[in-house]
């Protein structure tokens, strides 16, 4: 059984949170440090972006040098540290070292993660003092709220879910944190989401389950089709709740993870930069699941699709047209397109009378669109994007000033 519960990554037994300011953002919580009470079996994905950031960099280094063990993870906002070159490398390992010297462990057993800014350099002696601060503010209680905070950049709130998973050999918990608004496309994308658990599972076992999680959730969401240098899902598991997870509970962790990795890739999305809008959009008909999510990765991208649900314009030509291009297997004469479940394209008829009505759907908040390949396969995919609004260009026409 599932429940859901307060405490984001702090429901878990045996983890504390800080989130504290110390000065890398013009205002707010920019510091957010992760701390399990003994050493945790961790695990990780990173972006694809060939132009890695420093901190990914490190931590990719610490989990290897450390055989997948973590006793801390720390963030800061407001300065992405990439493409800083060396000096961008030392003050990430910096942030480890002394992450590692505050609470008293190696200096592999510590993640480390950035997000803001491409291009300036973090102020290192700012981010010591700021990890001292949150180390003396570390709490089970209240910890994951101002921790959630802490990471966010132009983030319209903070993301944090929490469960609690009973099975007949004990109950464990899972919890989250996650962000991003914008240059979200993961593979992974300007997306962190840091989680934590009391269930005892290996390293290999966590990476396994992360990495098929991470596929329909943080894999399945865009914002604007652009993947960051930054990018990060980390996961910690302390084993405090004394649930080992074997090949018979396997299953319903993944099944809980992928709730709590849901409702944050979700949320990320509810909270794109300038959106109004969730939209679901799902590809059905595929010869494979590839092929599915392609396609629907290529509509939920499409400026003009964005553009025409934020309008509210039932337009399925657009649809279509990106159906077509999406570079899979395509079928004119017997593709259909519903919107909020009303048929509008079918079998090359088109049916007018009905865009009222899914004209009304679309001024709704959260949205569904479903196309259907026409080739007669079996696969579909679903991937979850936003509207495209004026006040997205006005953000990042802004952002550096």
């Amino acid at each position: 059984m599932i429940q859901r519960l307060d405490g984001g990554i702090t429901a878990p037994a045996g983890f504390e949170a800080a989130g504290i300011a110390c000065g890398i953002k013009v205002s707010g919580l920019d510091l957010a440090l992760i701390v399990s009470r003994s050493p945790a079996h961790a695990a990780g994905i990173f972006t694809t972006n060939l132009a890695v950031a420093a901190p990914v960099t490190v931590t990719q280094d610490h989990l290897k040098r450390s055989g997948g063990i973590a006793t801390a993870i720390v963030v800061n906002s407001g300065c992405a540290n990439a493409c800083t070159g060396p000096q961008g490398l030392i003050e990430a390992r910096a942030m480890a070292a002394h992450t590692a010297q505050q609470i008293d462990c190696p200096e592999e057993q510590v993640l480390v993660s950035s997000t803001g800014v491409i291009g300036a350099q973090l102020n290192g002696t700012r981010v010591r003092e700021g990890i001292t601060l949150a180390t003396e503010a570390l709490s089970a209680t209240t910890g994951h709220l101002t921790a959630a905070e802490a990471i966010m950049t132009t983030d319209p709130w903070p993301k944090e879910t929490a469960l609690r998973v009973s099975t007949p050999t004990g109950t464990f918990h899972i919890g989250g944190i996650a962000k991003g608004a914008g240059m979200i496309e993961p593979n992974m994308a300007t997306m962190l989401g840091f989680l934590t658990t009391d269930a005892e599972i290996s390293s290999a076992q966590l990476h396994r389950a992360l990495t098929e999680t991470a596929n329909s959730t943080f894999n399945a969401i865009t914002v604007d089709g652009e993947t960051s240098t930054n990018d990060m899902v980390l996961m910690l598991a302390g084993g405090a709740s004394g649930v080992h997870i074997d090949d018979y509970t396997y299953a319903t962790f993944v099944d809980a993870l992928h709730t709590v990795c849901h409702e944050l890739a979700v949320g990320i999305v509810r909270g794109g930069e300038g959106a109004t809008k969730l939209v679901a959009i799902t590809v059905t008909g595929a010869h494979n699941h590839d092929e599915a999510k392609q396609a629907a990765r290529a509509l939920a991208n499409s400026p003009l699709v964005k553009t025409a649900v934020h309008g509210s314009d039932p337009n399925w030509g657009r649809l279509v047209a990106v159906a077509g291009r999406a570079g899979v297997a395509f079928n004119l004469t017997r593709a259909r397109v519903l919107i909020g479940g009303i048929e509008l394209f079918a079998n090359e008829q088109i049916f007018s009378n009905r865009e009222g009505e899914a004209a009304a759907h679309l001024r709704g908040t959260e949205i569904e669109i479903t196309v259907d390949l026409g080739v007669g396969g079996s696969e579909q995919a679903t991937v979850w994007t936003c509207d495209l609004t004026a006040e997205y260009v006005s953000i990042n026409a802004d952002y550096r000033t």
